[in-house]
Parts: C-alpha cells; structure tokens; sequence
C-alpha cells in the first residue's frame, strides 16, 4: 500500500501499531544537528574547528557529545517541519504513542522533545554509541519488537529501520529512496517536501550585494585608464572578489544561524530557514573559494595577497570583531577600503592619497550608518540591544554622530581635492566637482535621518541600490563627472 501526502494527512491508523517512531535530523527537522551545533560552536570559538576535527578521532558519536556541550542552539528557533509536526498530531489525537528516535546526541533531542512536546520517548547518541542505520535498526526492535512500530525518516541510512517497520514514511525522499523505501517495507506513506529552487540558492549568494565590489573597479574609473589591459585585469578582479564575498556571506550565514532566526527579516534566509541544507551551504562556499581564488591567480600575485587579507579580515570581523563595539565599525570599514586597495593592485595602478582619505571617512560613515539602522530597528520593536552585537539601544545617538560627522568629512575631503593640482590633469572643468560634493552632502544627510527614523534596510547599500532618491543621486553625481571630464 503506497500513500503519496501532499496536502493535509491521511487517514492514520493505530490498531496493529501503537508506537510512531520520529526521526529528527531532516524528518521532524529541515536541518542537521550536527552542523547546527558545530556552527554555533564556532561562532562562540573560532577553535571549534579544530577541536572538532580532534574529537572526530575518537568516534562521530564522541564528536556530537562534544558539539552538544560546546554549542548554544536556540531549540525554539529552529525550522521544524510543519507536515511533521501535523502528524504527530494527529497520530496522538489517534491514542497512538510517540518516540524521538535521533543520531543526534541525546542532550539536544532531549531539548528539542522538550519544546515540541509531542514525544513520550526520547532516545540519542550517548557519546559512546551512534544511534543510525544498523544501530538504530536493532535497538528499536529490542525495544518496540520487529514490525512494532512505525518509522518516520529520510535517510538512505534509514533503510535497515524500515526493513523491521511496520509501516514506513519518507520525508522529503528522492525518487530513488521511495522505490528502496517501497521494496523495505509493504506498508509506506510519503510525506512531500517542497524543493530549494534555483532562486533560493540564487539568493543565498547575495548577488545584490556584489554591487559593493564595484569599488575594485573605481581605481581605473579615477584614474580614467580605460585601456583593454586594464578593463580586463579590473573585470577579473571584481568577479574574484563578487564569488568570494559570495562564499563568505554563505559561511556569516552559518555562524549567524541563531542571531538570523531571531530577526524578524534574517529568519527567512535560506539556511536559517532550512529551506537550504547546511551541509549544502558549506559545499558552495568553498566551491565559491575556489572559483574565486583560481581567478585571482589569474590577475597577480599582489591581487591574491590581498583578496586573501580581505578573507582573513572578514573572518576575524564574523568570529570576534563583529561583537567589539567601534572596533566591528572600523572592520567594516577596512573592508570597504581594501576593495579598493585590491583594485589598484589588479589593474596596476597607484592610490591617490585623496582617494584613500576620502574612502576612510565615506567608508566609515556607511558603517556607522548600518548599526545605527540596526539599533533604531531594535529599538522601534521594544528591545534593549542587537543580538549578537555589543551595541545597546543607548548607543544610538553616539553612533549616529559617527555617521553623519565621518560623512561630512568624506565630502570635505572632496572639496578639497577638487582644488588639487591633480584634478586639472583629469578634469577640463573641475569647478563641476562641487556639484557632486553637493550632492554627497545631501546623500549622507538624508542617509542618516532615514536610520535615525528606522525607514532603511540595514545595509546602507542595499538600501542606495533600491531608494528611487539614492538612484536619482547617484545619476547627479555621473553627470557632474562627465561634464567635467569633457569640459
């Protein structure tokens, strides 16, 4: 008997079986467990990594005990499936008994049972002992007796369990794994499970923000060195660096699973909200690595060294930086800035001094202007400080100030660079430099007072490639350059 579950839940029966038997990791779960606690892990401790890889030595089981006592996983964030959950339900509604039988380790099932509150059993790794597959099989028919229970699972590793089921139910399973299921067991129900689409992967890769790295190419655009050589250098830069700040948004997204779970807008990440697995993830950032490194290759040595600082800096603002206060914001900041550093170095071209100087305040100001809408966010929802940040809501004036006097100084630095000897070899008409000072002034000014008021995303540049304004500004701003420069 084939029963296919899409909508709603069948008929469920419990006369011949009175136990239902749960799987958790990708059955009542859209996630792992073990990743879930080895990301948490290292977001606490940028050691986990190698901590884990010596405690693996000693058994998977050992390394999940590990995991379960170095981590912090917020069970009552976590993406549950809701068919699942429906189902319990109804099989206890039915007067049927329940069992939260997992590989994870104990203390997190325990846990779990605990918030779910549907399970009447629950049974774990125990530090010592893997509960999967084989494992599993034979301690459920110890415990309920062969074909007396019902399992729900969705795992190759799954099969030898169905094999002594009296009933099987898939979730979530491939093809493939119905006909195995099928042949396991005569009785089976399938449980459907909706597909990651292309466009959520798409958008775990955060392409709206490789217009960040547009800054690799601004060292050739202030130059005006429009030469094929240096075009191309400049392309290839920026798609090194637009696929590796891919990869590294993947990995802040897996340290960031339980700070995303709990903002009212990050909840809906694809891996915060499971509808991407973690192990998934962790293989598209370092195919994401790769591509980007090959290609850095590709421009020079000195391009490399420096896109690999920009990984290493990033990671050490994701692991520790991000929770020291000024210190996060001069992070960000240097991240601005050394897209820039990296540009020059692919193409071959030397800073100006006022480029730098400028890019210091500008850069600053946009980092400031991003805790400040993440502070007037929790402030307007009634909390006292931003999950893991060491900002408090009394914070916000201080860091406003920041914004808008860094900003302020960036268009100083404008003004007086429109006054510079170096300016009258590249412009035929400087004097229309001060309209794009103008128009800063007016950018950073209203930036600011939309933070302030919680009415901007909090990424400032995010929010300038979507606001009608923004855009308007940025066209201003073209058009004074090019009047300059054919003047």
């Amino acid at each position: 008997m084939i029963i296919l579950v899409t909508i709603g839940l069948s008929k469920l029966s419990t006369e011949t079986c009175e136990v239902l038997v749960v799987d958790l990791d990708g059955t009542l779960l859209r996630s792992d467990m073990l990743f879930e606690s080895f990301w948490s892990s290292f977001g606490q401790d940028w050691r986990a990594p190698f901590l884990s890889f010596f405690n693996m030595s000693r058994g998977r089981a050992f390394l999940k005990r590990h995991l379960a006592l170095a981590s912090s996983v917020d069970v009552k964030t976590l993406p549950y499936n809701s068919k699942v959950i429906n189902y319990i339900e109804e099989w206890r509604r039915s007067g049927g008994r329940t069992a939260l039988v997992t590989a994870s380790d104990q203390i997190l099932a325990e846990k779990i049972a605990r918030e779910i509150g549907l399970f009447d059993e629950v049974y774990g790794s125990d530090g010592t002992l893997n509960l999967k597959g084989e494992c599993k099989a034979q301690f459920l028919e110890e415990r309920f007796g062969r074909k007396g229970f019902h399992y729900m699972g969705d795992h190759a590793a799954d099969i030898p369990i169905w094999r002594r089921a009296a009933k099987a139910i898939t979730v979530g399973a491939s093809h493939s794994l119905r006909c195995e299921a099928e042949r396991a067991c005569d009785s089976i129900e399938h449980i459907v499970s909706e597909r990651s689409s292309t466009k959520t992967y798409i958008k775990a890769l955060r392409m709206h923000q490789w217009l960040k790295n547009v800054l690799v190419l601004l060292p050739m655009l202030a130059a005006h060195q429009f030469d094929g050589p240096t075009f191309f250098l400049s392309l290839i830069a920026f798609l090194s660096f637009s696929l590796m700040a891919s990869g590294i948004y993947v990995v802040n997204d897996l340290i960031d699973l339980t700070a995303d779970r709990s903002h009212p807008r990050k909840q809906n990440r694809p891996f915060a909200s499971g509808d991407i697995p973690i192990y998934q993830g962790m293989w598209m950032a370092a195919g994401l690595f790769l591509i980007g490194v090959v290609l850095a290759i590709s421009v020079n040595a000195a391009f490399v060294l420096a896109i690999l600082g920009y990984c290493l800096l990033t990671t050490a603002y994701s692991l520790i930086l991000k929770r020291r206060i000024i210190l996060d914001i001069f992070a960000l900041t240097a991240l601005y800035s050394m897209r820039i550093v990296a540009g020059s170095l692919a193409a071959g071209i030397t800073l100006s001094v006022w480029l730098l100087a400028f890019s210091a305040f500008f850069f600053l100001a946009l980092a400031a202007v991003k805790r400040q809408a993440e502070l007037a966010d929790i402030a307007m929802r009634g909390e006292l400080e931003v999950n893991g940040r060491g900002y408090h809501v009394n914070d916000l004036p201080i860091v406003s100030m920041i914004a808008i006097a860094a900003g302020y100084v960036s268009v100083l630095v404008m003004m007086l660079y429109v006054n510079s000897p170096q300016v009258m070899n590249l412009y035929g008409l400087p004097e229309a430099l001060w309209g794009v000072s103008a128009v800063l002034l007016f950018w950073i000014t209203q930036t600011v007072m939309l933070a302030h008021r919680g009415e901007m995303h909090d990424d400032p540049v995010v929010y300038a490639a979507t606001d009608r304004t923004s855009l308007m500004c940025l066209l201003a701003i073209v058009v004074f350059l090019f009047w300059g420069g054919l003047s």
